[in-house]
């Protein structure tokens, strides 16, 4: 047996599977009926011990993930980011065609614990009432203190340390990876680009290139004082910039706007939102757990996408200069594709800024 316990001193108690050791993180839960392979290689989960709320996980085991262009499809990463896992009803004996492995078996491999027969919807229905709170995973006499993860840089642990080009398109897109999912560099090469990723803290000034993305990551934006800087820099060449998720923080920041940490974050695959100054709403894939605080956009910005939930913020775009950014995830795996399109908005941005620059 293993138990769950929360910093309010609740504790749940369930069955040890996976790798069983003791470990800490930020307890957050995910609404999602899908994808638990890409959610387990999502590096903004890095520190986080996730609650799938989805009561029968494992179903359809872990699929044969071979290399293509550079990465492992199927994965959002090379490795499982969470901490620990949290489950109602684990299913021993999975069916898929594309299975090799059982979601317990990768779980010792990777060496990360889990716990199933635990009530799920108690424990979310308490991170909802009270907010993201710290937690642990006790094994056995294995006793562990909490901790506070967001007190590290998590953006540094799960960031490349080299830099990694993709591709060979005509657009020459600057990566800067804050913990990347590698579908937003898929649905990149789509597009036919160039895209070189470097590490959350390097200098690209001295890089050509056409256009900047910023990515996704874990933990508080304001620990990327680097990317901030270097992202502030890059505004006086007015080449089109585009973030996801923690690229809309740090594009928020880098303009002089504040972010702040919600209560219990976004984390879910339905989550609505709604374009500014229209009617559409859209429903998008999230995983975020700060946000930015839209009463202090700078008044060269104007506020993009809202969600439709809770009115935070879930975009940003300059009036006057192709920079903007979305707080959700476009590139929808696993979730919907309704708003892909911003990928084609970026490229077209890219092309009008070159055709601009002919003149």
């Amino acid at each position: 047996m293993s138990q769950l316990i929360l910093e309010d001193g609740s504790a749940y108690s369930g069955t040890s599977f996976g790798f069983e050791r003791s470990v800490s993180g930020e307890v957050v839960f995910n609404t999602a009926m899908t994808g638990y392979p890409e959610s387990l290689t999502d590096p903004s989960y890095k520190g986080q011990i996730l609650v799938l709320t989805y009561p029968l996980i494992g179903n359809y085991g872990v699929p044969d993930s071979g290399i293509e262009n550079g990465m492992l499809r199927f994965f959002e990463s090379e490795k499982i980011h969470i901490s620990g896992l949290i489950i109602s009803e684990y299913s021993f004996e999975n069916s898929h065609w594309n299975a090799i492995k059982s979601l317990d078996e990768w779980l010792k491999e990777q060496e990360i614990p889990a716990i199933f027969g635990l009530d799920t919807r108690a424990i979310t229905k308490k991170l909802r009432e009270k907010g993201v709170m710290s937690g642990k995973i006790i094994c056995g006499s294995q006793m562990i203190d909490f901790e506070d993860i967001n007190r590290r840089n998590l953006v540094a642990e799960v960031s490349t340390d080299e830099v990694i080009i993709y591709g060979n398109g005509r657009h020459k897109i600057v990566l800067v990876d804050c913990g990347v999912k590698n579908n937003i560099i898929r649905r990149l090469l789509m597009r036919d680009t160039t895209v070189i990723r470097v590490p959350w803290d390097y200098d690209f000034s001295e890089i050509s290139y056409d256009g900047l993305f910023i990515s996704n990551g874990p933990g508080d934006p304001k620990k990327c004082e680097a990317t901030i800087s270097h992202l502030r820099n890059s505004f006086h060449d007015e080449k089109p910039i585009f973030g996801i998720c923690l690229g809309n923080q740090l594009l928020a920041l880098a303009s002089g706007a504040d972010t702040f940490k919600l209560k219990y974050g976004h984390r879910s695959l339905n989550q609505p939102v709604l374009q500014v100054g229209t009617k559409r709403c859209y429903i998008t894939s999230q995983n975020h757990g700060f946000a930015t605080d839209a009463s202090t956009i700078g008044k060269d910005w104007d506020e993009l996408f809202v969600n439709v939930n809770d009115g935070t913020n879930e975009g940003i775009i300059h009036k006057t200069k192709p920079f903007f950014s979305t707080q959700f995830h476009p590139e929808a795996s696993s979730g919907p594709t309704d708003t892909d399109f911003l990928f084609d908005k970026f490229i077209d941005l890219i092309n009008q800024n070159q055709k601009n620059d002919q003149r």
